[in-house]
């Protein structure tokens, strides 16, 4: 035995009970102290993870509460898409209807403005200097011509139509514009 365990046994009971206890306690302390140490001593809660996490919330304005606002989209014609009258006679403008006696030869002024920004137009066009006294239906002269207008311009031209009379006496007439056929190109 060593001495301590030597005094231990001398001392009779009671001082080894004391010596018992104490070498208990102190070992209680050593293993809990290592236990501790070593993270063991008391158990770790469990975390429960949930499986499903809820998204975050964005503040947009949108109230989820409230039914959705309906949507009605608006249509426009793309450019493309852009429609057209084939009668393009509200494009055509005529100015300064007139008679040469000298040349034998009416003449009108035509301006066509094509109204589109993106295609360009060919215009069929067709003049006619009509009797107007009296106002018969009949003409006397007819000019044909097709002419090309761009996106957005302006093209203009002079209508003429010589007679084929040696000598004309006093006549009334007008200038019309009986066709403006428009097609796209």
């Amino acid at each position: 035995m060593n001495k301590r365990m030597q005094q231990c046994a001398r001392m009779g009971g009671r001082g080894g009970a004391r010596t018992g206890i104490r070498a208990a306690v102190a070992t209680a302390l050593v293993l809990a102290t290592v236990a501790t140490a070593g993270g063991c001593a008391f158990p770790r809660p469990r975390v429960k993870v949930p499986v499903y996490a809820p998204s975050p919330t964005f503040t947009s304005g949108y109230d989820a509460s409230s039914p959705t606002p309906s949507y009605e989209p608006t249509y426009s014609p793309s450019p493309t898409q852009e429609t057209y009258d084939p009668d393009g006679r509200s494009d055509a403008r005529g100015s300064n209807c007139d008679f040469s006696d000298s040349l034998r030869q009416f003449t009108y002024t035509v301006s066509l403005t094509n109204p589109s920004s993106t295609d360009s137009f060919s215009y069929d066009m067709a003049v006619n200097w009509m009797k107007a006294k009296p106002a018969d239906g009949k003409a006397y002269g007819l000019h044909e011509r097709s002419i090309i207008v761009g996106p957005g311009d302006t093209e203009t031209y002079t209508a003429k139509y010589t007679v084929n009379q040696s000598s004309i006496g006093q006549f009334w007439f007008t200038c019309e514009i009986t066709r403006a056929h428009k097609s796209r190109m």
